[in-house]
């Protein structure tokens, strides 16, 4: 068994994770560190856990307990990660890391994006990107790996295809993506209270939103990205436009796609635009997209789980391909329905 440590065991995503890792063959938790539930167990903080891993104790976290750990996931707020990568590293544990801190290839880019200069530039070049459908080999060679966030997921697997094949300009593109309020993590807020957000439909992070960062880095492109918070727990759908290079068929940027990602274990091509309620639970993502000769614009839509394949399932993706596992051990593309 390979032994698996989880840094933010205790807000949503790590939940995702012990869920997802109580079926997998191979990855076993044995340490879960999480600074404001310390010193509960884990059953206590995700009552929906049952059997062993509901016995394991949560606890702050510290270099030394990382012996005997051969795999550490880190779902930890941005600036967290850069502060104990080092530390995990020098002890020979591959790292999946969800945060922000390592996304983003050039330290100026995360000073820009997120107001504060990069604690640990040096790491930077020690992770690979991870989304497995676009680094898939690079994944499988690294130590280090920075998880895409859930909105840049969603985009990047709607739109790569597309400027990869010619079809879209990447200086014209727009991607408008909705998410549901686990999103927002698991401390309480006032803005994704139950009545603030019931009966609601808000966009917020105008112009400046940080996942545009990713976006733009991984498709080599300029994007006008605005989020929205919709009143549901779990999904994203992003719907994504830009202007086309030439005249073509309607489905001509549908069959792009499949072509693409034929064979992949966890995209899938739909003619129907996809629903977020398709992959909810699962490492899935459904994709689609059209010509639209009136306007001269492609569009591509995308619907993704925020914490399967935006998240905790895009981590366990990586972390099979990184110790040379099936990459869909312990994972499913089909999504809970109703």
């Amino acid at each position: 068994m390979i032994r698996t440590a989880i840094l933010g065991a205790s807000g949503y995503v790590g939940a995702e994770l012990l869920r997802l890792l109580g079926h997998h063959p191979e990855f076993a938790p044995v340490r879960l560190f999480g600074d404001s539930r310390a010193g509960q167990k884990a059953g206590v903080v995700h009552p929906q856990l049952g059997g062993a891993m509901a016995e394991l104790p949560v606890e702050r976290f510290s270099a030394e307990a990382l012996d005997g750990v051969d795999l550490v996931f880190a779902a930890l707020p941005h600036g967290e990660s850069q502060k104990v990568a080092d530390l995990v590293l020098e002890r020979g544990c591959k790292l999946v890391d969800l945060g922000a801190d390592f996304r983003l290839r050039d330290a100026a880019d995360y000073a820009t994006w997120y107001g504060e200069e990069h604690q640990a530039p040096a790491l930077l070049p020690r992770f690979v990107f991870g989304i497995p459908e676009l680094h898939r080999d690079a994944i499988r060679g690294a130590q280090a790996v920075a998880a895409a966030g859930c909105y840049p997921t969603a985009a990047i697997l709607a739109l790569w295809p597309l400027i990869k094949a010619g079809l879209v300009d990447p200086a014209s593109l727009i991607v408008d993506a909705a998410s549901g309020v686990s999103g927002a993590g698991r401390a309480v807020k006032e803005g994704t209270a139950f009545n603030t957000v019931e009966g609601s439909f808000s966009a917020y992070g105008l112009l400046s939103h940080r996942h545009t960062a990713e976006m733009e880095q991984e498709l080599g492109a300029t994007v006008l990205f605005t989020p929205h918070l919709v009143p549901m727990v779990r999904g994203i759908l992003a719907t994504c436009y830009g202007t086309a290079t030439r005249e073509m068929a309607a489905d001509e940027p549908l069959q792009v796609l499949r072509e693409a990602y034929a064979g992949e274990p966890f995209v899938r091509v739909s003619e129907e635009p996809p629903a977020t309620k398709w992959v909810a639970g699962s490492n899935g993502a459904v994709v689609t997209a059209r010509y639209d000769a009136r306007t001269g614009r492609v569009l591509a839509l995308s619907a993704i789980d925020n914490l399967g394949k935006g998240a905790a399932g895009q981590m366990i993706q990586c972390a099979n391909l990184m110790h040379g596992l099936n990459e869909a051990a312990g994972l499913s593309a089909t999504g809970v329905f109703p």
